[in-house]
């Protein structure tokens, strides 16, 4: 999924939420992603997707998980399963900051 992703950002058909914690965000993140922590998670401020799709993202999949149900009938389809790190591992750019 990380390859599929990526092909999806470069499109410009995927919007990433990574809902790490701010630090874990500026250490390295999906570029372009949003970061809404699940900390303070509200699905009310995920970005409007217009056609687009939403996909979550963490560290390893679990937090991605979490977010996902929270947002029950909001159109968000999925989230990165192995997170951050399966993105590592297959060597996908990374943005910092």
């Amino acid at each position: 999924m990380p390859a599929e992703l990526h092909d999806m950002i470069v499109a410009g058909t995927a919007i990433v939420v990574d809902v790490r914690e701010p630090g874990e965000f500026q250490g390295g993140h999906v570029p372009g992603a949003i970061n809404l922590p699940l900390s303070r998670f509200d699905p009310g401020q995920l970005p409007q997707a217009e056609g687009k799709e939403i996909v979550l993202n963490c560290a390893a999949g679990m937090r991605s998980a979490k977010a996902l149900k929270m947002c029950g009938d909001l159109p968000v389809d999925t989230h990165l399963r192995g997170g951050m790190g399966m993105w590592l591992r297959t060597g996908l750019p990374v943005e910092r900051g």
